[in-house]
């Protein structure tokens, strides 16, 4: 109860910093029955000064998957992008060329999600980059409720081994549950197949 009402304390101290209110629908209660899955990619790891070159998402309704409903979005970045991280990514210079402005971009996603819960793997750290821009842009973070995919991993297989030597990395995940890998690393696919990933240890655990 007290983390509940922590949660609802917190919500509401982020709301009255909410600096533009054509953007209060993201603390509306949500009735579409909808869960966003996304991934970013960044120039790096550091959330404070890295920046993000592309956001991939997609909705999941009814245990389904709607690809139809897909979002992909390049953002224009002022650093060069790092060629080790163009080894996980493929993002070169040359693919941003009509990438949008960030703050036009970051906009059009949270448009796209809503109010709706996001899921995601290793979120904490895609949620924190978003949070890097919407924090100066609407003086707030992200209010939706978040789902952490490794962690219901987690969960699932530590009955199975006692001992907690989990490996958590995504191509395992993916490997254990039985989850075609879709190839390209991108913000789009990663998106798609962690709502495999989610769907695969949802459904087993209902």
């Amino acid at each position: 109860m007290f983390v509940s009402l922590y949660n609802n304390w917190k919500k509401k101290r982020n709301l009255a910093n909410l600096k533009d209110p054509s953007f209060s629908f993201l603390f509306e209660e949500d009735s579409s029955g909808e869960y966003v899955v996304f991934d970013t990619e960044t120039t790096g790891l550091d959330t404070k000064n890295d920046e993000i070159l592309s956001i991939g998402a997609v909705k999941i309704k009814d245990n389904k998957i709607l690809t139809s409903q897909t979002f992909e979005i390049y953002l224009k970045n002022s650093k060069n992008i790092d060629s080790k991280s163009i080894l996980i990514h493929g993002i070169r210079e040359c693919d941003l060329v009509d990438a949008k402005d960030p703050t036009e971009a970051v906009k059009n996603f949270l448009n796209f999600i809503g109010s709706r819960a996001l899921i995601g793997y290793y979120l904490e750290f895609d949620v924190a980059m978003i949070n890097r821009y919407i924090k100066p842009m609407l003086g707030i973070t992200l209010p939706n409720k978040m789902i952490e995919v490794s962690e219901i991993y987690f969960e699932k297989t530590i009955t199975f081994i006692p001992e907690g030597n989990i490996d958590l990395r995504f191509d395992t995940i993916l490997k254990n549950c039985k989850v075609p890998d879709m190839g390209a690393h991108n913000a789009v696919n990663d998106a798609i197949m962690t709502a495999m990933i989610y769907l695969k240890l949802t459904k087993e655990k209902n």
